[in-house]
């Protein structure tokens, strides 16, 4: 059998797809591995280019085949499905990461070490609490309106005036309502503590990074931010200029080009990784401006 050259994997929870090829194209495996065995079957094959899909579980195995001495390149799957020649299926999927990881023009996603995980753990509990509070206090001012009470918006403002609207002995709620009302609130707390204890465990971890301090030395940038940024590109040694971080960002314009005219767009939200993570576009300005600078 000859050396196995590139190696494409189909990542899955328990079923693993695996197309090899040697080092003149010619195809020498294609074979399904169960969870168990994917590791050590990749420990026994001699070091070779390994190709996967950047998805769920995907830095986790990249991190434990370079372990093994193999070199790991992750792709965006937007970029992989262009190559699956047919219909999809899981041959055809590892077929296609195969051909795609040797294109030379191919653009890999870095691979996060177990500390970008945790800190990227940290960050979307944060936000999932974040929607949740932001949901329970809208229900409140939506449920208060039905019995005529307007409420001002802002998460401020609700910590305030629910406790004053419940106590007060003049209002319109009955006693049941005021029951139920109190009740959102007491939950409305516990979210709040538990934002506090992340937010606190963010600020932890800049303390104890290099690069967050580094970075918090950036006007504008806070804990929040900083902690984000290394979580989604780490130190940034795989970029080779500023440039090629800001369009990793999302902080170029799109294009809709042809015929020699240039025609650019704006920066859509949901393609903006950064806004995505810290949530504020006047951040996203001002560390742009770092990175024109640098």
């Amino acid at each position: 059998m000859s050396k196995i050259s590139v190696l494409g994997i189909d990542l899955a929870k328990n079923v693993f797809q695996l197309h090899g090829v040697d080092e003149k194209g010619k195809i020498i495996l294609q074979r399904k591995l169960s969870r168990n065995k994917l590791a050590e079957f990749i420990c026994t094959i001699p070091p070779c280019l390994i190709g996967m899909e950047a998805c769920g579980g995907a830095h986790y195995w990249a991190r434990k085949f370079e372990n093994f001495g193999h070199e790991v390149r992750l792709m965006s799957p937007q970029y992989v499905k262009p190559y699956v020649k047919t219909n999809k299926n899981d041959m055809n999927d590892a077929e296609a990461i195969c051909e795609a990881v040797t294109r030379p023009s191919m653009r890999f996603v870095p691979i996060k070490t177990i500390e970008q995980q945790d800190i990227q753990a940290v960050h979307r509990i944060r936000s999932r609490l974040m929607a949740q509070r932001t949901g329970l206090v809208n229900q409140v001012r939506g449920l208060l309106a039905e019995y005529g009470l307007v409420m001002a918006q802002g998460i401020s403002r609700f910590r305030t005036l629910v406790p004053t609207l419940l106590e007060d002995d003049c209002s319109y709620l009955t006693s049941m309502a005021k029951s139920l009302f109190w009740n959102l609130y007491e939950q409305f707390k516990y979210l709040d503590e538990q934002i506090n204890l992340y937010d606190h465990k963010i600020k932890q971890l800049c303390q104890e990074s290099e690069i967050c301090q580094r970075l918090l030395q950036v006007d504008g940038v806070g804990p929040l931010t900083a902690s984000a940024l290394i979580a989604a590109v780490g130190d940034g040694k795989v970029f080779n200029k500023a440039r090629q971080l800001s369009a990793f960002l999302g902080l170029v314009p799109r294009q809709s080009s042809s015929g020699g005219k240039n025609v650019l767009l704006g920066i859509r939200k949901r393609e903006c990784l950064f806004k995505n993570i810290t949530g504020s576009w006047r951040k996203i300005r001002r560390y742009a401006c770092f990175l024109k600078k640098n």
